[in-house]
This record gives C-alpha cells, sequence and structure tokens, in this order.
C-alpha cells in the first residue's frame, strides 16, 4: 500500500491591514497540493468573516442525529443567551457525503450562569465547549470563537472550500488544511483545522509524544477525545497562551524547545530564558515531525519541528503574507512575491495585524 511519507497540505493566507478578502483565494492556495490529500478530511478556518456578529460567540456544531441536537440546544439555553441560530449554508457537491447535521450558533453567556459559574468568560465558554463534546452524545462542537469559524469535512479540501461556500465569505485570514491520515480514520470531527475558542490549529506531521503531551494538558481540565495529535497541539497553545500567559515566541520556544546543546550556546540572557521554559513547561515539547499553521485573532503563527522534518515556505507581497506546504501553493494565488523564505527549524514566524515593522521573524 502506498504511503506519502509527506502528506497533509497547509496553508494560510493574512492581511496585515485588515483587509477582508475572499475565501476563495484560500480554496486556491490548498488545491494546488491535491496530491498531498487523499479525501479523508479538509478544512477551512476564516477570520472576520462575522462581523456583523463580531461581539458573539460563534458555534459550529455538528450532530448526529434531531436528538443529540436537541439536548444540546438544551444545555445551550440552559447556559447561553442565542441571538441567532441557523444551518450552516452549504450547497451539494457529489464528493462529499454522509454529511451529519451542520448548525451554527451565534451566543453570549447568560449573566447569572456567568457570574454563578465565579470564571471570566472565556473560561466559561470552554467549560462548555468540553463538556458538550464529552458529555451529550452526537453533538460536538468544532469551532467557537469570535468572528471566526472553521469549516471542515471528509474530502479533498477545494470540494469541502466549495461545499461549504467559501467563496462567499470574507475575512482578513484564512487557513487551511488537505488531510492524509495515518493514524486514525478519516471522519468529519477529525479533519482539521481542530479549534478552541479563536485558537484554530492545522497541522501536517506526527507527534510521537502525543500520549505524554495528553496527560499533561489533561492534568488542567482539557479532554482530548479524538484522539488525534492536533487536538493536543490546540489545547496545549489554548493553555499556554490565555491560562499561563506566555508569548507566542515562548511558545515557540516550548513546542520546538532547543536542543541543550543549543540553549548551551546562547548568551547567558537568552539561555536562561530558555532554559526556564524548558523545565518549567517541558511536558509540552512536541516531538517528532511537525509544521503547524496557528490561526488566532488578530494573527497566524506558523512553526515547524527543531529539525524542520516537514515543509513550510512563507511569502510576501505588500500587506498579504502566505504560508504554506509548498512554494506553489502561494505562487498560485500570489505569482510576484516581494520575498519569499523557508525558516529554520524551530523558529516560529508570527504575523500580526497592524504591526508592520515587527511582522515576522525570518531566518
Amino acid at each position: 500500500m502506498f504511503r506519502n511519507p509527506s502528506g497533509c497540505a497547509i496553508s494560510g493566507i493574512i492581511s496585515t491591514s485588515g483587509r477582508r478578502f475572499s475565501g476563495k483565494i484560500i480554496v486556491d492556495s490548498i488545491a494546488a497540493m491535491r496530491e498531498r490529500s487523499n479525501g479523508l478530511g479538509g478544512g477551512f478556518a476564516g477570520y472576520g468573516i462575522y462581523p456583523e456578529y463580531k461581539d458573539y460567540y460563534a458555534l459550529h456544531i455538528f450532530y448526529n442525529d434531531k436528538l443529540s441536537k436537541k439536548e444540546c440546544e438544551n444545555f445551550l439555553e440552559e447556559h447561553f443567551d442565542i441571538i441567532n441560530l441557523s444551518k450552516i449554508p452549504t450547497r451539494k457537491v457529489k464528493e462529499i457525503t454522509d454529511e451529519p447535521l451542520i448548525w451554527r450558533y451565534f451566543v453570549t453567556p447568560l449573566p447569572t450562569k456567568l457570574a454563578d459559574s465565579q470564571l471570566d468568560e472565556r473560561e466559561f465558554v470552554v467549560k462548555c465547549v468540553l463538556r458538550i463534546n464529552t458529555a451529550i452524545d452526537g453533538a460536538y462542537v468544532f469551532s467557537s470563537g469570535k468572528n471566526m469559524g472553521v469549516f471542515k469535512a471528509v474530502g479533498y479540501p477545494e470540494d469541502v472550500g466549495r461545499f461549504y461556500r467559501l467563496d462567499e465569505y470574507e475575512g482578513y485570514c484564512f487557513t487551511a488544511h488537505g488531510r492524509y491520515p495515518t493514524n486514525t480514520p478519516g471522519w468529519w470531527g477529525g479533519a482539521h483545522p481542530f479549534a478552541l475558542l479563536d485558537y484554530s490549529v492545522v497541522h501536517n506531521g506526527e507527534i510521537s509524544s502525543y500520549d505524554a503531551n495528553r496527560r499533561a494538558i489533561e492534568m488542567y481540565g482539557y479532554k482530548c477525545t479524538l484522539l488525534t495529535d492536533t487536538e493536543v497541539i490546540t489545547y496545549i497553545i489554548d493553555y499556554l497562551h490565555r491560562v499561563r500567559g506566555l508569548t507566542l515566541d515562548e511558545i515557540c520556544h516550548v513546542l520546538a524547545a532547543p536542543f541543550w546543546s543549543t540553549i548551551e550556546g546562547k548568551p547567558q540572557e537568552e539561555r536562561d530564558e530558555l532554559e526556564f521554559l524548558r523545565y518549567t513547561f517541558g511536558s509540552y515539547l512536541l516531538n517528532g515531525p511537525f509544521s503547524i499553521i496557528v490561526g488566532f485573532e488578530g494573527g497566524l503563527m506558523a512553526l515547524n519541528d527543531r529539525l524542520k522534518l516537514r515543509s513550510m515556505v512563507v511569502g510576501q507581497k505588500d500587506d498579504m503574507f502566505y504560508v504554506a506546504s509548498e512554494e506553489a501553493a502561494i505562487r498560485v494565488v500570489q505569482s510576484d512575491l516581494d520575498r519569499v523564505w523557508a525558516p529554520k527549524g524551530g523558529e516560529g514566524v508570527i504575523i500580526t495585524l497592524k504591526e508592520q515593522e515587527n511582522l515576522a521573524k525570518a531566518g
């Protein structure tokens, strides 16, 4: 049986000026890497796509049946004020089959429930999402951020994009994934991106430290129900950034920590910081080959494993930045680049809105 050793494709595009552009561009980008997928999973995350509901959490939910939908909606009504609910718009695509019920809810926590919980708003939403995903059989919240949304399915990514009508959305940032699963089955919930609040992750590779990472993160209330390494990465990023307050640059030095021999050669101040991160957060070091793109409110983060065992290229044209597994996926949507480079292993690229002078750290 043929196995693609570098399978899976990732792509991300962001306008640092905040200009919104059509989702068709990210679909065209990921379609250029079709041979890196096998039709068992594709998906997208879009940021800035719900400006009319930007102050509300957008919950995208898969349901197996009407019974699970009813039970989940009862839970939502007990904990949230539901501003709007509807089926997520789709179009018939012959390549996409066996779709579940796919619904979208714009919500805000009920003040009384939030006060009783003694949690801040974002932690309250996280607890509710994890409760649904672990306790309500047949319901799965696969997107829960503000002014953003995840769209994923079983299929090639370009077919998934047509199915969800991505060309009808506009946002300032999009990410995409084409899946070639090796250890887990192809199913709707297992497609990328994985998301929690506004954090979303697309991933190419294999995390050999999955069990150690899972045990470490589940100590803090997260439940890894999908048995996939990308889910663990998403929870680790949420924990380190939102809960522990690490910067994105520090998170890169946790997930792809330099070797001890490399740290020993650094200037003392930098050495002290890197040693602190390794000693304190060593359980979240990701071992194995990987490249990831992390979407978050206001930016993108791209990161390779420290040996750079998976490909990743970054390009820039004016206010537009592009990240992809292959340069061809960038050139197909922007042939005239101002610059293009391949980040070193373990070197994070962090791109944020309205910070032109500090947009990316490049080798």
